[in-house]
């Protein structure tokens, strides 16, 4: 119910059930015969609007509503030809359309449409056919450069939001990995250092004790040993830090998606020290959360990392629809060469939710 009240209060469906809303009060001056068919037709055609606009919609029941909603616009035409408010149903049409077909093709369907459109004005006796199909074809391109130049601003906005999505997971990266570098220079230079001195330091007192002895170089030999135990324990703690917060990276690269939902689990003991193991995870979530968004229109997408001995396992899987059979294309082929060439293996499958199910294996 949400998605739907979501679906029908977008801008352009509230603008046009606002157009269909005052065609629909025009229909009253029309003979009660008929208002009845006039107010059917225009019922269908909003239901039409409603089906094509659903994000969750499949792709012939879109192409479907789309190829009706022209028809039903035609035949209200025909039901009253003289009012010239039914050429507005056209109108709206144009914008809707160009959402979801490509250029030419929505060029041909609007001059088909708009044909025959003149043919019904001219057969039911029209004063002005041409001057009227003309006017209304200005409308309908106005409306159709008016949605294409809006859909072509909200896809750059959503490629500069998954850009700096991207730029954000990287940098979390590669200041997970700087950090990495600074801890092990530390320990280095504490234990190269620091324990070498403290070493040698430890062997002179014990010489001492050993010529002359004394309960105070026995003191001072004893806190030796314990700072340099302390110390090996530092180091032992920086060299094992960790590895890389893959978590803040994945979720940082989710973070401008509004769907699917990341859901991501990391089992125990799971360590990604690798920047470049850690990257063709990230790659590959990323493609995995594009496609269910664009291709699946899928609410949730679960991302598991876990360890299956030597071997480090990503498995994805989103409640979308996937398209029978499953095509791979640039986005999934680009995931399994990158997967391939770290000696992996990836799985592509329809999941138990009807989305796709990604399984990849790298060495680790």
């Amino acid at each position: 119910m949400l998605a739907f009240l979501r679906t029908a209060f977008a801008p352009l469906n509230l603008a046009a059930l606002l157009a269909i809303g005052g065609i629909g009060l025009s229909l009253r001056w029309l003979p009660g015969e008929m208002r009845s068919g006039a107010f059917t037709l225009l019922i269908a055609y909003t239901c039409c609007l409603l089906l094509a606009t659903f994000p969750q919609r499949r792709r012939w029941a879109q192409n479907a509503a789309l190829l009706l909603m022209p028809l039903l616009a035609l035949a209200a035409i025909a039901v009253a030809p003289r009012m010239g408010t039914a050429q507005i149903l056209l109108v709206v049409w144009a914008a809707v359309v160009v959402m979801a077909w490509p250029p030419l093709v929505v060029l041909a369907a609007i001059v088909a449409a708009d044909l025959a459109a003149f043919g019904v004005l001219r057969h039911a006796g029209h004063s002005n056919p041409v001057i009227t199909t003309i006017l209304y074809a200005s409308f309908q391109g106005f409306a159709a450069l008016t949605s294409h130049y809006a859909r072509s601003a909200e896809e750059a906005r959503d490629r500069l939001a998954r850009t700096n999505a991207d730029l954000l997971a990287t940098r979390a990266l590669l200041a997970d990995a700087a950090r990495d570098g600074e801890r092990l220079r530390v320990a280095r230079e504490l234990h190269d250092v620091a324990g070498h001195k403290l070493t040698a330091l430890r062997l002179n007192l014990r010489a001492l004790q050993a010529a002359a002895p004394s309960p105070q170089l026995q003191l001072a030999e004893q806190l030796s040993a314990e700072l340099l135990g302390d110390i090996r324990g530092v180091v032992h703690a920086l060299r094992d830090a960790g590895g890389l917060d893959i978590d803040t990276a994945l979720r940082a690269l989710a973070a401008p998606y509004p769907r699917p939902a990341l859901r991501l689990s990391i089992d125990e003991g799971v360590v990604v020290e690798d920047p470049a193991l850690a990257e063709a995870v990230l790659r590959t979530v990323q493609e995995a959360l594009t496609n269910a968004a664009r291709h699946g229109h899928a609410a949730t997408l679960d991302v598991r990392l876990r360890r299956d001995g030597t071997w480090l396992w990503v498995e994805i899987e989103d409640d979308g629809r996937a398209s029978l059979p499953l095509r791979e294309g640039h986005g999934l082929t680009g995931m399994r060469e990158r997967i391939d060439a770290r000696g992996g293996r990836l799985r592509i499958a329809r999941g138990s939710r009807g989305g796709v199910r990604i399984e990849a294996g790298v060495p680790a």
